[in-house]
């Protein structure tokens, strides 16, 4: 399998390219990333240089670039995008210029190709909206109606609502897949668990938003990969499928794990206002991937793995650290 993965030095794009160096290692992946602020091209250096991978800088809305890359692909994963909810509130346009318009470039570029290659789009479950908290038996399945209520998830279902048409449309080989809230290594430490996880080690407060019921259904990163491989390998065309933890936790509850794992005190929860149109609860149904593809979680279980999540950050300071410094530097300037 020949496989061009779009923002595989991001978080989740990383996880997913080391995990293919492991499990397929008869693969051969290039990876396009424009390297913008939450892009890291050393998170794969050790990949640098071998049979197995390739990295090139680019932007996934470049069509000319994307048809030179293409020439000898099999599959494309698009992790390519803006992805946090905060920063969507403040400023929308990179979110539609990414997320939509770069999901629609993608598309077009396979269709100039002239030949079957499978996309992978990789979704979010917040593209349903949210369920209420006294409803615990509701979850999102992939019937769903697509509700978006922030900047981030409507874009997000803008570029799905592009890979479904062109499915129906051209019949391409498309699959969408929609997880919960990822954590793990290499996550930028802008969200939540990064962050908290960084200034508690720091010895700082912690911003918990409102009264931290909103609940999140809480995804190990390499669980999610292990999914994705399979929708890739397996996925039957023109299908979404939901991928879950089975791991609901409330924000509170979230902080309160945290503060135990690096033995800190309930004084370094600092109470913010809440997030504009905040979701209250995400739930996956993860049962269709189980069934059609034998897919289920193995490492999202807390409290072990946010145990080694924490441990992963602390281990590699250097590591966020300098990213810190990077976006210190890119501000002042």
């Amino acid at each position: 399998m020949r496989i061009l993965v779009t923002g595989g030095a991001g978080f989740i794009g990383t996880n997913f390219v080391r995990m293919i160096a492991r499990a397929r290692p008869s693969w051969h992946a290039v990876n396009l990333d424009a390297l913008t602020y939450a892009g890291v091209r050393g998170n794969l250096a050790e990949l640098e240089g071998t049979a197995g991978y390739r990295f090139v800088h680019g932007d996934i809305r470049d069509g000319a670039l994307l048809d030179e890359l293409l020439e000898d692909r099999d599959a494309v994963v698009n992790f390519a995008a803006e992805s946090h909810v905060d920063r969507s509130i403040q400023d929308a346009s990179p979110f539609v210029a990414t997320n939509v318009d770069g999901v629609r470039s993608v598309l077009d570029a396979i269709r100039r190709c002239g030949r079957r290659i499978r996309m992978l789009q990789v979704g979010t479950d917040e593209v349903y909206g949210d369920l209420p908290l006294d409803r615990p038996e509701l979850k999102f399945r992939e019937d769903t109606p697509i509700r978006p209520h922030s900047p981030y998830s409507a874009s997000k279902a803008g570029g799905d609502h592009l890979v479904e048409a062109y499915h129906h449309t051209f019949g391409m080989d498309t699959c969408i897949t929609r997880c919960s809230n990822n954590f793990g290594p290499y996550q930028f430490p802008e969200k939540v668990i990064p962050l908290f996880v960084t200034r508690l080690l720091q010895g700082q407060q912690v911003p918990l938003y409102g009264d931290g019921s909103n609940v999140r259904d809480w995804l190990h990163v390499e669980d999610h990969c292990e999914a994705l491989l399979a929708v890739l390998e397996r996925g039957r065309p023109g299908e979404a499928y939901n991928i879950g933890g089975n791991n609901e936790r409330s924000n509170l509850e979230l902080t309160h794990e945290l503060l135990r794992v690096t033995g800190r005190g309930p004084e370094m929860i600092m109470r913010v206002p809440d997030r504009p149109g905040h979701d209250r609860r995400y739930a996956i149904d993860a049962s269709k991937l189980e069934r059609e593809l034998g897919w289920r979680p193995s490492r999202s279980a807390w409290p072990d793995a946010l145990r080694r999540t924490v441990e992963w950050y602390r281990s590699n300071e250097a590591w966020w650290r300098s990213l810190a410094e990077r976006h210190a530097a890119a501000r002042a300037t």
